[in-house]
């Protein structure tokens, strides 16, 4: 019997899978000043969810990376800063898209008080590892 962190079946692949906006689910996250809503696409072979916040970033996240094969983030509403590890700088505003590979090291360093994002990871994301700042 699988759960629900475990991969999708090539049964479960053949189902659709619904997500009311009416009926939102949040979960733990990796932040506790951001909110998670995770979609119908976390249930299977990939992450897909909305990161949220009405405060905006309390700190910068921390040096980190995700384990996946890649990140994907669009941002819905507000603005987020980020530093990357080849040392580059990335101011991002509504509409934005960023793709980042998986195990890039990475620091969340603002965002605005009405932040939204959507994040998709492939294959899913397994986990995240803290990390130093890049050298």
């Amino acid at each position: 019997m699988s759960s629900k962190t475990d991969l999708a079946t090539a049964e479960d692949r053949k189902k659709a899978i619904f997500s009311p906006a009416a009926n939102p689910v949040f979960t733990p996250g990796r932040r506790d000043f951001f909110k998670y809503r995770q979609l119908a696409a976390s249930e299977g072979e990939m992450t897909a969810q909305v990161m949220s916040t009405n405060q905006g970033l309390t700190e910068p996240t921390g040096w980190h990376y995700h384990i996946c094969e890649s990140q994907f983030i669009y941002v819905l509403k507000g603005t987020l800063d980020l530093d990357l590890e080849d040392g580059s700088s990335v101011h991002m505003v509504a509409g934005d898209s960023l793709l980042l590979p998986g195990g890039m090291k990475h620091n969340e360093t603002h965002t605005s008080t009405d932040f939204e994002l959507l994040e998709v990871m492939l294959p899913r994301l397994e986990g995240t590892v803290p990390c130093d700042p890049p050298g």
